[in-house]
């Protein structure tokens, strides 16, 4: 086996160049193909890369009352989080800083991701904004939404 030395700039090209093939991906796969009328099949998922350098891995899951949302993000301080809600889409997005190489060190291999990630999400119903609870812990986002109550349909007489 040889190991090769990698350049300062070879690293981030490769990682450029990897990227741009999952947006590409991402797009064929997950992009709404007529507007927000007609989108894809749950979890609405609107291109993850779109604005930031790197995609978190992020599980979905739904109960009666609510989703929730558990987004991977180790070596993350919270100060560096941030989530908003505008309607019925939820966004989360972060900055992961890079560790300084030690003195007389040079990389070799790098695979941890660092820099701004976006995540967003659009829930197919109201979602409860006041009540939005969210925790950090071992590195990992939890954030409960819950959903809005449901209308009770009710029966018009027509006179």
């Amino acid at each position: 086996m040889k190991v090769t030395k990698v350049t300062r700039a070879a690293a981030p090209v490769i990682g450029q160049v990897k990227d741009d093939i999952d947006r590409v991906f991402d797009r064929f796969f997950q992009a709404p193909l007529f507007g927000e009328t007609y989108l894809p099949a749950f979890p609405f998922e609107q291109m993850p890369t779109m604005g930031g350098e790197w995609t978190p891995m992020l599980d979905l899951t739904e109960t009666d009352k609510d989703y929730v949302v558990r987004c991977e993000v180790p070596g993350i301080h919270k100060e560096n989080l941030d989530i908003n809600l505008t309607g019925n889409v939820l966004r989360i997005t972060g900055h992961k800083e890079a560790v300084q190489e030690g003195k007389g060190e040079t990389y070799l291999y790098r695979e941890r991701e660092v820099g701004k990630f976006v995540r967003t999400l659009k829930f197919p119903v109201p979602v409860e904004e006041g009540k939005i609870e969210a925790a950090y812990q071992d590195g990992i986002l939890t954030v409960h939404v819950p959903k809005a109550a449901t209308a009770v349909a009710k029966k018009i007489l027509i006179k």
